[in-house]
C-alpha cells in the first residue's frame, strides 16, 4: 500500500500518538498531502529508540538492542526489543478503548472500559522478563527463517495493570476452562480485516498467576505505543508472544487456543530431538512454554582491550523462566573451569537476576569471558548451540564476549 493511502486510512489522533505531538494547521493540510514524518520514517525516532539499536525489518516492525545496551536493571523504552507480527494499529482512541472478555468457558460475557479496569480492580507492578522465543536464532545452521535475532531480544521493564485473575474471577469462569487467548487491534501485513496478524494465549494456570497482568502502564508511564498502548497482556517469564500488544478481547477457551501462530512451526519446537535441516510433522511439535534459562553479559562491551594485571569487571543478568537463577559463573579459558560469581535474588518472580564478578588474565593475547547461569532445579545453560528446532527457537548457549589483554 502507498504512503498516501496509509495516511489516508490513519486518524491524525493515530499519527500524533506516534510523533508524540499535535499537528498544528491540520485542517490546513493540502488533499493527498504526506507529511515528511511519513514520508521516510526513522523507526529509531519514531519508536524513541537508542540510534544502537538493531533494525532487523521494516515489514512488520522489528529491533533488538546490542547486548550492552542492556545494562539497566529496568529496562528502558530506548533499549527494549520490538517484536511485531502485523502492522501497528494507526488509530488509538484511550478515552473509548474496551476490553471483552468472552468464550465458551465464561459464565457471562462483559466488557470493560479502561478506565472501569483501573477503578475496579487493584494495580499491581511487578518487573517481568520478556523474551522472543526466537532470540538467538542467528547461531543456528541449518538457519532457520525468521527475523536473525542475536541476543537483544530480552528485557526487564515494569508493567503495571491488573491481574489477569481478577478479572476473570468478576467474569467467572467455568470449570473447564484450560486456556485463554487474546485479541488484538494490529492489522494484518496484507491488510486483510479478516486475516489476524497474531492470536496466541496461555493454559488457564498461567492465566491465573498472581503476575499476569492486563498492564496500562511500562516503567511508570503509558505503555509506548509500539508495546501495546493503550492495554497490553504481560506474562512474563514464556515467549514474549504470549503477551499480546493492543488488546481488545480475551477469550476463555475450553480447549488449546487455537488463533493465529498457535499451529504449525510457530513457537513450537518438536517434542523429541530431531536432526538438523530435519522435516517436522505438526502432531510432533510441542508448545513452547517457560523459557530455559540463559544470561547476559552487558558490561563490559564486547572487544573490550585492557591492560594486563587489571581485575576485570564483568557484570549482567540471568533469568530462568518460571523458574529462578540459583548460581552464575564465568569462565576465561572456553568453558574448561569455571568460577562463581555474585548473583542477586530477583526483585519479584519473573524477574531478572543481576549478576557480577571479576577475572584476571594469565598473560597478553585474546580471550573470552562466557557465562553460565543455572536454574533453581540445577540446569545448565549448554556451552554450545541446543537441540536444532525448525523455528530458531530457545537458543540459550552461554553468552561470550571477546577481550583483548594488551
Amino acid at each position: 500500500m502507498k504512503r498516501r493511502n496509509f495516511v489516508k486510512k490513519a486518524s491524525f489522533g493515530g499519527f500524533s500518538a506516534i510523533v508524540l505531538s499535535d499537528i498544528v494547521f491540520k485542517d490546513l493540510l493540502p488533499k493527498d498531502y504526506v507529511p515528511l514524518a511519513f514520508q521516510n520514517p526513522d523507526p529509531f525516532k519514531m519508536f524513541h529508540k537508542d540510534p544502537e539499536m538493531v533494525l532487523l525489518n521494516d515489514k512488520p516492525w522489528n529491533m533488538e538492542a546490542r547486548a550492552h545496551l542492556l545494562n539497566d536493571a529496568i529496562t528502558p523504552n530506548k533499549y527494549m526489543f520490538i517484536r511485531n507480527n502485523g502492522i501497528v494499529p494507526e488509530s488509538i482512541d484511550a478515552s473509548n478503548w474496551t476490553l471483552t472478555i468472552d468464550g465458551e468457558s465464561v459464565k457471562q460475557e462483559k466488557t470493560y472500559t479502561l478506565d472501569a479496569l483501573k477503578s475496579k480492580f487493584k494495580s499491581h507492578t511487578y518487573q517481568l522478563t520478556l523474551e522472543c522465543g526466537g532470540n538467538g536464532r542467528s547461531e543456528f545452521d541449518p538457519p532457520a527463517k525468521g527475523n536473525q535475532w542475536t541476543v537483544g531480544a530480552v528485557s526487564c521493564a515494569k508493567w503495571t495493570g491488573v491481574r489477569l485473575r481478577d478479572v476473570l474471577e468478576d467474569v467467572g469462569i467455568k470449570s473447564d476452562a484450560v486456556y485463554i487467548g487474546y485479541y488484538g487491534a494490529d492489522l494484518h501485513l496484507s491488510r486483510n480485516p479478516n486475516l489476524e496478524p497474531i492470536s496466541r494465549g496461555v493454559p488457564i494456570t498461567k492465566a491465573l498467576q498472581d503476575e499476569t497482568l492486563i498492564a496500562y502502564a511500562m516503567n511508570g508511564e503509558d505503555i509506548p505505543l509500539v508495546h501495546g498502548y493503550p492495554l497490553r497482556l504481560v506474562a512474563g517469564g514464556w515467549p514474549a508472544s504470549v503477551s499480546g500488544k493492543w488488546i481488545n478481547r480475551i477469550s476463555v477457551r475450553n480447549k488449546i487456543h487455537d488463533g493465529e501462530k498457535m499451529g504449525g512451526s510457530s513457537y513450537r519446537v518438536p517434542c523429541e530431538t530431531v536432526a538438523p535441516g530435519d522435516k517436522v510433522a505438526d502432531e510432533s511439535m510441542c508448545i513452547i512454554e517457560s523459557m530455559p534459562v540463559k544470561s547476559l553479559i552487558t558490561y563490559p562491551k564486547s572487544g573490550a582491550v585492557i591492560e594486563l594485571g587489571t581485575n576485570f569487571r564483568i557484570a549482567g543478568h540471568a533469568w530462568a523462566g518460571e523458574l529462578a537463577v540459583s548460581q552464575m559463573e564465568l569462565s576465561i579459558d572456553f568453558g574448561s573451569s569455571w568460577q562463581p560469581c555474585s548473583l542477586k535474588r530477583p526483585v519479584n518472580r519473573l524477574a531478572w537476576q543481576h549478576f557480577e564478578g571479576s577475572v584476571s588474565f594469565p598473560k597478553k593475547g585474546y580471550y573470552e569471558v562466557w557465562a553460565r547461569a543455572t536454574d533453581s532445579d540445577g540446569k545448565k545453560q549448554p556451552m554450545v548451540l541446543p537441540g536444532w528446532n525448525p523455528k530458531g527457537y530457545l537458543n540459550n548457549a552461554c553468552h561470550r564476549i571477546a577481550v583483548k589483554v594488551v
